[in-house]
């Protein structure tokens, strides 16, 4: 199933159901991951990320499950053109490095629900954010409906992703294959539909024209 199919682009924009959804193919990312938890790996992969133009941004944090409970992220996952660079912040913090790479206007940074990824960063260490792109307003703007990333992959590419790993343990010392693609492919998606968002509002389509 196609974007088009999927619902872009028709006469009358409309949610695509949970079943709709399960029908699409599964994907997920398979290319290169990092997992940087040193100060040696960190500087390495910032010089990596610095080359790019836009990167796929977001966040992973341990489930609350009783009431009042909460967490600071754990995870902070970067993908780039060809690889993804996933960052266990409960033993880097957000350094320096990291809030200028945020902080750089050269380079664009896409994600779903984006605003309130950059806010829970800026708790663990002040930064201005620049050129960040919330892929729900993008959504919202081309007469989406689906707006979250699975319902957005199944309607702008006719694909499916896996959530077994969203209600996991991001704070473990050593993740997991599952939680390491997982992350992974969340922040590669937020890339690649940056990229698709951008090529129906540039040629003036929409869920609804």
């Amino acid at each position: 199933m196609s974007g088009k199919e999927a619902g872009v682009g028709r006469g009358v924009a409309r949610r695509l159901t949970k079943k709709e959804i399960n029908d699409c193919p599964m994907t997920k990312w398979r290319g290169p991951v990092h997992v940087i938890r040193t100060a040696g790996e960190l500087a390495d992969a910032v010089r990596h990320l610095a080359k790019e133009t836009l990167l796929g941004l977001d966040t992973e944090t341990r489930p609350a499950f009783k009431r009042g409970e909460s967490y600071p992220p754990s995870l902070l996952q970067l993908a780039g053109e060809q690889e993804v660079f996933i960052f266990q912040l409960q033993y880097l913090g957000l350094p320096k490095p990291l809030r200028r790479l945020l902080a750089q206007p050269e380079i664009t940074k896409a994600g779903v629900a984006l605003t309130c990824d950059i806010r829970e960063l800026q708790e663990l260490a002040p930064f201005q954010p620049a050129r960040c792109v919330d892929l729900d307003r993008m959504a919202r703007e081309a007469g989406l409906l689906n707006q979250g990333l699975r319902g957005l992959a199944a309607v702008l590419l006719g694909l499916r992703i896996s959530k077994a790993a969203q209600t996991s343990n991001w704070a473990q010392r050593t993740l997991t294959p599952m939680q390491i693609r997982y992350a992974a492919t969340d922040a590669w998606l937020g890339r690649t539909l940056f990229q698709k968002l951008l090529q129906i509002r540039d040629s003036g389509d929409s869920a609804g024209s």
